[in-house]
């Protein structure tokens, strides 16, 4: 019976065998080299067995025979030449292929001191030698754990340069991925621009598809938001660089004409005088919706280039409306499950679409696009999750869907509240939740640019899509606040930080906005006022104006709202007073005195209380906050203000007289005498009104 085979010590590929032949010491270079060519077959493209290699310690491993290479090929002296090239061009290799897009094979690389030595091989005399240093150090480049690179120490410039005029096309590449990697202050595009590297770069633009991509993509690092070193590359000194560019959105390479796309957009959004013309502006439109058509990385890279072209730019989301980008980002998302790459990109386009056209918010609705929305709400990736929020809020900035409920209900509003709990995304979800009613305007803010991003996108996003959707005009928003929204909306509004403070007030105040009376209870049971209050009084006046807003939703509404602010001996409204006497902030003045105005529009109890913060010192010389603010600068204050006296001067049985008397006497109505031709036609239209109704008491008080 013959007997099994079994395979010897020395030919076993199993990790561990493998591991072993390249630590031994008894090993020879022969067999390295043929486990270092085993080990890089094993590892390209697999990810999972690259995490399995690094976790078995196979990375220093193969760095001590690169290291060791690397000295023998400097000393001249022992193996034989041929044989040390071989050893350095494999363990280069398999460097190479650890960190390629697998950041913890970067880290390992670079914990195990392989840097050094594959920089010492760029200058080696075999060519073979420097193509696998050079692409090597190319994949450590391509992650944001490489190192960063000092452009502004001349030694370093030189070898950037000397890098930049190679020959060997990996050589070149390899510098322009270190300008895309470490180029990130002004200063420093200043510097590369006025070495000759910006030159060098534009040369490159001719050469191979290698140098042509890593060309275009270090150029646009360079270029950035400069337009001083844009005027540079777009002047007659660069010859025809703007128009090869152009040229190359035309290229049969889909990833060329992808990233002359994002250079162009690049140049458009700091130096907006080279992309006026209509024509090239649809162009890249027409090009990026193409290139969503792409399988691959192509196709992620194209949804992000969208969103930054028409970011802000009404004319340019009309162009995009116009070319069926909304139909044809939705029919992306129709066609399945997408790498999250895909979903994140293509719903931040959406999102900048939506953000200020009705047309884009009315066609996505109607392609159903709210469904696929909700449904990545809960994707396993954050940043999708974080993306789907930031769309959903632009989509609800629609007065008219909002009006319509469209977005008040659970398969919306579940998502989004459990996204409060997670904490990669809550900042962004409080955002899609906030508005102001009041007796007199209508102010309903809902939310489009995004607040500082202390926290990451994904957090403000989510916070962002809660602050617009709560707004919903029906009065009914117990949804919301069944499923425990409300609660930890206020628990986020007690956070250290501010950006979370602010976000969870907007969407407090934006859910306070036409709610019912008894959702209105629930909110200020869960919120209490002693919370209030610390919100009223926050160090920052952002926080400041949203508490205000806030406090101007609650006492909106039917008198009874107004008990609200009298609850323990009036505690609120006390601090509402304190504030418009001493805050400087236009906007927390504003909601201040539409509180006023509110509470004012009560009975002679309702209107006394407001008289008394108005004038809360009898015999104070100063001038009157209420006299101060109808000469404001702002006219939204001086709107306000008029309203209030409106509001205090409406006859009633009693106190009406003694108001007016006290309100002549402080100057306000001489200073309402001087604002009948004020530039603000509403302020204007406010005194005639304040005017009209003191005709009955009397001109003689006026």
């Amino acid at each position: 019976m013959p007997s099994s085979a079994s395979a010897s010590p020395s030919s076993s590929n199993r990790p561990e065998d493998l591991i072993h032949r390249l630590t031994s010491p008894s090993c020879s270079s022969e067999t390295k080299l043929k486990s270092l060519r085993e080990l890089k077959n094993q590892i390209i493209g697999n990810p999972t067995k690259k995490l399995l290699y690094i976790k078995l310690g196979a990375v220093p491993s193969v760095v001590s025979i690169l290291s060791s290479a690397v000295s023998a090929a400097a000393s001249g002296g022992g193996a034989e030449v041929a044989e040390v090239d071989s050893l350095l061009v494999q363990s280069a290799a398999a460097i190479g292929s650890f960190a390629c897009r697998v950041d913890a094979g970067v880290k390992a690389v670079l914990d195990a001191g392989a840097f050094p030595s594959l920089l010492r091989l760029i200058s080696h005399r075999n060519e073979k030698v420097v193509d696998a240093g050079a692409r090597s150090l190319r994949m450590i480049y391509l992650s944001k754990l490489a190192p960063k690179y000092d452009f502004l120490q001349e030694k370093n410039m030189d070898f950037l340069l000397t890098l930049l005029n190679s020959d060997n096309e990996n050589v070149t590449g390899l510098g322009a991925s270190i300008i895309t990697h470490s180029c990130e202050t002004s200063i420093e595009q200043k510097a590369l621009s006025d070495s000759g590297a910006l030159k060098k770069l534009i040369g490159l633009l001719g050469g191979s598809l290698n140098q042509r991509d890593a060309s275009l993509e270090s150029l646009a690092t360079i270029i950035k938001d400069n337009p001083e070193v844009i005027s540079k590359f777009a002047g007659p000194e660069s010859g025809r660089a703007l128009s090869t560019m152009t040229e190359l959105t035309k290229d049969r390479y889909p990833r060329t004409r992808l990233l002359a796309c994002i250079s162009l957009i690049v140049i458009g959004n700091a130096s907006p005088s080279y992309l006026q013309g209509v024509g090239i502006r649809t162009k890249l439109i027409l090009i990026l919706l193409e290139l969503l058509d792409d399988p691959g990385q192509v196709g992620d890279e194209a949804a992000f280039a969208l969103s930054n072209l028409i970011a802000e730019k009404e004319d340019l989301q009309k162009l995009a409306f116009e070319a069926n980008a909304v139909v044809k980002l939705c029919d992306q998302l129709q066609k399945g499950s997408l790498q999250a790459k895909r979903y994140e990109g293509i719903f931040l386009a959406l999102a900048s679409l939506c953000s200020k056209l009705e047309c884009c918010r009315s066609k996505l609705l109607s392609l159903k696009a709210l469904n696929l929305i909700s449904d990545v709400l809960t994707h396993d990736s954050a940043e999708v999750r974080a993306a789907a929020c930031i769309c959903l809020k632009s989509v609800s900035r629609s007065v008219k869907n909002l009006s319509a409920g469209h977005f008040m209900n659970e398969s919306v509003i579940l998502p989004l509240v459990h996204l409060l709990y997670d904490n990669s995304t809550f900042v962004q979800v409080v955002r899609a939740f906030s508005g102001c009613l009041i007796l007199c305007p209508l102010a309903i803010p809902l939310m489009n640019t995004c607040c500082p991003d202390k926290f990451g996108r994904s957090e403000v996003a989510a916070l962002g899509a809660i602050s617009n959707v709560v707004v919903d005009f029906r009065t009914n928003k117990s949804a919301f606040i069944n499923c425990g929204g409300v609660k930890h909306l206020v628990q986020l509004s007690k956070s250290m930080d501010s950006t979370i403070r602010l976000n969870a007030v907007w969407a407090l105040r934006n859910l306070m906005f036409l709610v019912d009376s008894r959702c209105k209870e629930g909110i200020f049971m869960e919120l209490t006022a002693s919370t209030l209050i610390s919100l009223i009084c926050d160090p920052k006046p952002c926080v400041q104006e949203q508490a205000m807003a806030l406090v101007r939703n609650l006492v909106d509404g039917p008198t009874d709202s107004f008990e609200y602010v009298f609850a323990e001996d009036g505690i609120i409204l006390h601090a509402v007073g304190r504030q418009l006497q001493s805050a400087v902030k236009p906007e927390v003045l504003i909601q201040g005195m539409y509180v006023l105005c509110n509470v004012a529009s009560g009975n002679d109890f309702h209107k006394e209380a407001v008289m008394y913060q108005l004038f809360p010192q009898e015999g104070n010389t100063t001038q009157p906050i209420v006299a101060k603010f109808l000469q404001n600068d702002d006219s939204r204050l001086r709107t306000a203000t008029v309203w209030t006296v409106l509001n205090l001067t409406f006859p009633t049985i009693d106190g009406s007289f003694e108001r007016v008397i006290k309100l002549r006497n402080a100057g306000v109505f001489s200073q309402l005498k001087n604002m009948v031709n004020d530039p603000c036609l509403d302020v204007k239209l406010r005194v005639r009104m304040a005017f009209g109704q003191s005709m009955a008491f009397g001109d003689g008080l006026m």
